[in-house]
């Protein structure tokens, strides 16, 4: 899956994704000590729905796009409101009133939602996007960008002084060996913040090595582990990306009853050909 995200910024798998983030971060807001969000794949932060990149693929319309004008039950739209709060604020900022031309990646969205008391480590290999980012909080005391590869980044910026916060492993998965990635960088970091949140971003497709991936995970023994799947059409005979999944390290403790609630309603919406589901499991419970 070779791409960049200005392609790909809104679609089903964001919608997913941004919406638990934002979850996760109100939740880290209801104390009042100071936390701290690591994104190690963090992109440009602010992608245009209007460009080239967007416009080509149109996979935002599958995504944010059919969320515009939806008819939510007040479950799924309490679900979705720090999210989509963070979405009409960007656009409205941009004079944007009434539709989304501008769509926040995950360091955009984060920083929108923080308060005065927390910071954002935001980390982007990419020379050119890294720049972009920069760009975007110049000026901002609560955001350090830098350019590094962010699985360097679970050993170097680990535990975060705050020792509270969220770390988010959102890799483009451009090479083989991904999945493996993600196990590792995982062990690692929590090793180094064993109290930390993690959010771990993947895609589904039919050649995913799902299962392995997940005998991996119950092998680190970490506690508290929620996976969280979406399928948007059958991933048996479809060929290309047919859902994404987030695994999730201490997750806070009302979010798995939150997303079975809200899911059903959420995969029938973004659901593009039969054989479309979900699947909300807590695969490693307490130890």
């Amino acid at each position: 899956m070779n791409y960049r995200h200005s392609y790909h910024a809104g679609n089903f798998a964001d919608v997913l994704k941004h919406a638990v983030l934002a979850q996760i971060i109100a939740y880290l807001k209801r104390k009042d000590a100071a936390f701290r969000v690591i994104d190690t794949h963090a992109g440009i932060g602010v992608y245009d729905l209007s460009s080239a990149e967007a416009q080509k693929t149109g996979e935002w319309l599958g995504g944010i796009g059919k969320l515009a004008g939806a008819n939510l039950s007040d479950t799924l739209i309490q679900f979705l409101e720090p999210w989509l709060d963070a979405v009409s604020g960007l656009n409205a900022e941009a004079g944007a009133k009434n539709a989304v031309h501008l769509y926040p990646g995950s360091p955009k969205l984060a920083r929108m939602l923080m308060r005065k008391q927390d910071r954002l480590s935001a980390l982007e290999l990419h020379p050119e996007d890294a720049a972009t980012l920069r760009s975007v909080f110049d000026g901002d005391f609560q955001v350090r960008v830098t350019e590094l590869d962010g699985w360097l980044a679970l050993g170097a910026h680990l535990p975060p002084k705050e020792k509270r916060g969220l770390v988010l492993i959102d890799p483009p998965f451009e090479q083989d060996g991904e999945f493996d990635r993600l196990v590792d960088g995982l062990a690692r970091a929590t090793r180094r913040f064993a109290g930390g949140t993690y959010m771990l971003w993947h895609p589904i497709k039919a050649d995913s090595p799902l299962a392995a991936f997940d005998k991996k995970l119950v092998a680190l023994g970490r506690p508290r582990t929620l996976i969280v799947r979406l399928l948007v059409r059958d991933n048996k005979t479809a060929p290309g990306l047919n859902g994404s999944g987030l695994v999730i390290v201490n997750p806070p403790f009302t979010l798995e009853a939150e997303l079975k609630a809200v899911l059903p309603e959420l995969t029938a919406l973004l659901a593009t050909a039969p054989g479309s589901g979900f699947e909300v499991k807590m695969l490693v419970g307490e130890n």
